[in-house]
């Protein structure tokens, strides 16, 4: 259900944010900050009552803040309220030094990744959300409610992409991932296209088929067209691997235990193509995912194998579990083949390595052309979504060297999430602008980070919707 908003009071409580170093002045709250109650860092909450003997639940922005505080305080809020059973609620909000429209933006979002919960799966659900918020503004906006319902669909696009990635394998596998991407872009108007094992054999696609040979579930190629894409789209290219054994070469359980996540790539594309059909964005852009699983069984592709590829290049499998950049090495040549794309990018839960050198926090990228990804970084700061360039050196390709095959699918543990962005490089059909975003620490995380849940994030979705939207 959403989350409705409405400018102007509604029923419900009042919800005031407040600076850490209004302090005693602060009316009301004075005599909290007296006693030490309440400090007013970011997303603290406290309860009192105003001049008028309302309720207000007080929340801290810190003492300078920033658009983020204020995300992370109306998260906070949110979260208090429905950990005490609110249905409804007012968000005043007060003008700073920040842009005002940006603040009624960031309050509007930090309440929707408040009111958030995978629960699908548990018996006794939170059956307490917020329904409504009003938002009781101190400046006159034009166009306020047009940009509320822009956020609110971008954000519908975000959520997609968590549940998704938070579904099981059991139940989310490339037949039904297709299945959802159907159901959820087509009444969008989005066409999309669900090719399968013998039209996929029929393209020549041999290395995605020789990942996926070893499940009992049969893969599928998801194609997601919006607009006129045959006027050089943008393509986005989401790592669709359902489930991640690891294959041959094994994972530890411990390192298995969340591999559902291991199609956050593709889940983050599906979102991103919902955000931009549901705001109707004047783009040509279509999206494609590779999906299969890569499973253990007496016909599972293995270290040694020398297999091919749609491009025609022959790749050495040097690890059974480098299995995502093999899917990708067929998807990035089929977007580029068939489609001509004007820029491409490609996200995916790819390396541990980047998780390694970036943790949980920033998403590693690697590119061919510096303009196309100044502009992308642009993109991911205005949506405060942290992305980390990596060095896309020459000296770096060496370690893919193969001397049996055209190339090796894993260049060892040095500069892995280079050498795998590299990998992925090296099936662009021609030498179009490319991004290649390693999503592995920040699609799915351990922890929750500040607004950000624990398991899926939707991560990339606002960016690549940003980045279409202004440049499309």
């Amino acid at each position: 259900d959403n989350m409705k908003f409405s400018l102007g009071k509604s029923e419900g409580i009042k919800v005031k944010f407040v600076c850490s170093n209004e302090g005693e002045s602060c009316g009301c709250i004075g005599d909290a900050f007296k006693n030490k109650l309440f400090k007013g860092t970011v997303g603290e909450t406290f309860v009192g009552k105003n001049k008028h003997d309302d309720l207000v639940l007080y929340v801290g922005v810190g003492e300078e803040p920033t658009i983020e505080d204020y995300k992370f305080a109306s998260y906070s809020a949110i979260k208090y309220l429905i950990s005490k059973e609110f249905e409804n609620a007012n968000i005043c909000i007060h003008e700073s030094n920040l842009d005002y429209r940006e603040m009624v933006l960031a309050a509007v979002e930090g309440a929707i990744h408040g009111n958030y919960i995978f629960d699908k799966f548990k018996t006794t659900k939170k059956d307490i959300e917020i329904n409504e918020i009003g938002l009781i503004l101190k400046q006159e906006l034009d166009n306020i409610e047009t940009d509320i319902d822009e956020l609110v669909n971008k954000m519908d696009g975000v959520i997609t992409a968590r549940n998704l990635v938070n579904e099981p394998s059991m139940y989310l596998y490339p037949e039904t991932l297709a299945k959802i991407a159907k159901e959820t872009l087509e009444p969008l108007g989005v066409k999309v296209t669900v090719y399968d094992k013998a039209q996929i054999e029929e393209f020549g696609m041999t290395a995605f088929l020789s990942v996926g040979r070893g499940s009992a579930k049969e893969p599928k190629l998801i194609v997601m067209e919006y607009n006129d894409v045959s006027d050089n789209p943008i393509a986005l290219v989401g790592k669709g691997l359902t489930y991640d054994s690891g294959g041959y070469s094994l994972k530890p359980s411990d390192g298995m235990k969340t591999m559902q996540s291991d199609m956050g790539g593709s889940a983050s594309v599906i979102g991103a193509m919902q955000a931009i059909a549901s705001n109707k964005l004047n783009a040509n852009v279509v999206g494609i995912v590779a999906a299969c699983e890569n499973m253990v069984s007496g016909d599972s592709y293995k270290p040694g194998d020398l297999i091919y590829s749609m491009s025609g290049k022959t790749i050495e499998i040097d690890n059974a579990d480098a299995e995502g950049r093999v899917t990708l090495a067929d998807a990035v040549y089929f977007a580029t083949d068939k489609y001509s794309p004007a820029k491409i990018v490609d996200l995916a839960t790819l390396t541990g390595a980047c998780v390694v050198a970036l943790g949980e926090v920033y998403t590693g990228a690697i590119t061919n052309d510096p303009l196309f990804l100044s502009n992308f970084l642009d993109s991911a700061k205005n949506e405060d979504e942290c992305v980390w360039e990596l060095p896309n050196d020459e000296k770096y390709k060496e370690l893919n060297k193969s001397t049996v095959a055209d190339i090796k699918n894993s260049g060892g543990r040095l500069g892995g999430a280079i050498t795998a962005g590299q990998f992925v490089g090296e099936f662009l059909k021609n030498d179009i602008p490319w991004i290649h975003l390693d999503i592995a620490g920040t699609a799915f995380l351990g922890k929750s980070q500040k607004y950000l849940p624990a398991g899926g994030t939707g991560v990339m979705v606002k960016t690549l919707y940003n980045y279409v939207k202004n440049n499309g």
